[in-house]
Order: structure tokens, then C-alpha cells, then sequence
């Protein structure tokens, strides 16, 4: 019952509804494994807040000493992220030594050698943030990020950033076997450049696009004759059945560049010109030029059992069957 009640309340939120969740459990799950997948290090976040903050906000939050790395988002979004230097100590030892030392290294200022041994950690947390937050409305500004350069202070942040507001996530993390305590901030645009997944209300939306798709193809797998009508003969009945092979039958209406395609009911649908591509007869449609169309005689009338086709007049057209050449 509980998890009936449970799925009931999920199909009555909005499929895109803003929800900071989405990030939150995103960014935690992300940034643990990166550092357990990269190097081996347990990473723990002890707590993690999402604010919005300006600009200004932003450059008096910066951590001294911090390691900050610029990130290219979606549209031209710009994004950075801030390790602290016990944090970029850590991932540094982890990397050199494989361990982390009972004694906490002292703090220094980062250099880009450091900046360039965490870039490929912070790319993994991030393309992992994009998988966790795959069906989340979150992933519209929080999806998309690599990182970019390296910053040596926070001073040119002025220059780069855009005055908006962004989203600042702040985790307090925990490292190793020794629970050595440090930040990780990331700041994200507000504004989402991103894709924006739309999630639909129910199953039957979902299978809605693979049963549209399913019937297209049944469709366009239909055969559908056309007929290219190059002129038509109406001849009696007896000078049909008196064809010969070899004969030639004249066409006094025919011409190559008005041919009439035509459905099996007559109707036509479209004027071509004859001509042939690589050795074979073919059609191509002209659609400028008006292709005059020729009206389909009207069937002939019952015979009478006094009078017959044959029986008709030297001088008067006898009615007979219609001809066709088609191609």
C-alpha cells in the first residue's frame, strides 16, 4: 500500500518541476565516486547546501588558498569550482603516494601542476552529476559542465562570470581513515543552458513514441502503384482483337515531357518527364510546368442486342476498350 500511495504522489508532481534533491543527491553520489573510481579515496560528505548567490556574493565566499578551475558549460555557460587546499592535498597525495599520511600535509597555495592532477577527478564527478541527474529537471543547469583552465586567484572571476546569479553547492567532506575535513564548491549559472528532459505522466506516454514509430513503419511499407500515362487510344473492339505483333499503334496526344502519373482510380497526382538514369526508364517530376490531363472517356453503353461494335458504321468510331501506354 505504501508504495502504491508512494507512486501515486510521484505522477502528481510536474515531470519538469524545479527540485534541488535532484542536484543534491546528484552531487553527493557523483563526487564520492569519482574519488573512490579515480584513486581509492573515501570520500564522505558530511553536508551539503545549495544557495543563490550574485556575483559579488561568489568572489568574498572564495576559500584562501583555494584551487579554483573554471568550467565550460552548455550555450557558452560558465561555471567554477573551488577545492580547498585540504581537499587538493588530499587528492594529490592519493595520486603520488596511494595513501593518505597520518600527518595533515600544511596548507600552500595550488599550482597548475596540482590543477592539472585533479582535472581529470573533476571530470569524472561531473560527467557522473549528468548520469544521476539523466531523468532529473535539475540537469537543465546543472548538466554539462567539463572543466575548462585553471585560475591562479579569484580576481579575473570578475571579468569572466556573467552578472546573474548562480547556484553554489558547498559540501563539507571527510577523506580518508582519518576523517580529514575540507570544502568542495561548485557554482553553476542559475539560469539553465542545458537540456531539460521531459518525463512522461505514465506508461502509456512512455510507449506512446515506440508504437507511433512501429505504425510509421508499417505504413511507409505499403505499396502504392502509380501508373505514368503517356497517352491514351480508343480503338474498336474488332481492331483490338485484330493486333498483331509488331504492329505499331500511333499515340497522336503522346509527348515525352508531358507525362501524366496517375493512381489506379485515374486520378492524377503529378506531370513528369520521361528520360532514363543510369540506363533504366525513369520519371522526374516537374511541378512548374502545368501538365495538361487528359479527362477519361465516359464507358461505353451496353450493347443492344440489334447492334454491335462490329456492326458499326464505316465512317462512325465504333466504342471499344480504352489503351493505355504506361511506363
Amino acid at each position: 500500500m505504501t508504495d502504491v500511495i508512494r507512486r501515486k504522489i510521484d505522477r502528481a508532481r510536474p515531470a519538469v518541476a524545479e527540485g534541488a534533491p535532484g542536484a543534491d543527491r546528484g552531487w553527493r553520489l557523483a563526487l564520492a565516486r569519482a574519488t573512490r573510481d579515480a584513486m581509492g579515496l573515501d570520500l564522505d560528505i558530511r553536508a551539503l547546501t545549495i544557495s543563490r548567490f550574485s556575483l559579488a556574493e561568489i568572489l568574498e565566499t572564495v576559500p584562501d588558498r583555494a584551487l579554483l578551475a573554471l568550467l565550460d558549460g552548455p550555450q557558452g555557460g560558465l561555471g567554477v569550482i573551488m577545492l580547498s587546499p585540504m581537499v587538493t592535498a588530499s587528492l594529490i597525495e592519493m595520486q603520488t603516494l596511494g595513501r593518505l599520511s597520518s600527518q595533515a600535509p600544511a596548507p600552500r597555495r595550488p599550482s597548475r601542476i596540482d590543477a592539472a592532477m585533479v582535472a581529470g577527478v573533476i571530470d569524472r564527478a561531473l560527467a557522473g552529476l549528468d548520469d544521476t541527474l539523466a531523468e532529473e529537471a535539475d540537469l537543465s543547469w546543472a548538466g554539462g559542465f567539463r572543466y575548462a583552465s585553471w585560475l591562479e586567484d579569484a580576481r579575473p572571476l570578475a571579468l569572466m562570470l556573467e552578472e546573474e546569479t548562480y547556484r553554489v553547492l558547498t559540501a563539507e567532506v571527510a577523506m580518508g581513515p582519518l576523517g580529514r575535513q575540507g570544502q568542495v564548491i561548485l557554482v553553476l549559472p542559475d539560469l539553465g543552458r542545458g537540456h531539460r528532459p521531459v518525463q512522461p505522466a505514465d506508461d502509456r506516454e512512455a510507449a506512446a513514441p515506440q508504437f507511433t514509430q512501429e505504425l510509421a513503419t508499417q505504413v511507409l511499407q505499403a505499396d502504392c502503384r502509380l501508373d505514368a500515362v503517356l497517352g491514351r487510344l480508343r480503338l474498336p473492339l474488332h481492331r483490338i482483337m485484330a493486333l498483331a505483333v509488331g504492329e505499331t499503334l500511333v499515340l497522336p496526344s503522346a509527348a515525352l515531357d508531358a507525362v501524366s502519373l496517375e493512381t489506379l482510380e485515374g486520378r492524377r497526382v503529378a506531370g513528369a518527364r520521361l528520360g532514363q538514369h543510369r540506363g533504366m526508364r525513369a520519371l522526374k517530376l516537374n511541378e512548374t510546368q502545368a501538365v495538361p490531363q487528359v479527362p477519361r472517356p465516359a464507358p461505353a453503353p451496353a450493347a443492344s442486342p440489334v447492334a454491335s461494335a462490329d456492326s458499326a458504321a464505316p465512317g462512325q468510331p465504333a466504342a471499344g476498350p480504352e489503351l493505355r501506354a504506361a511506363g
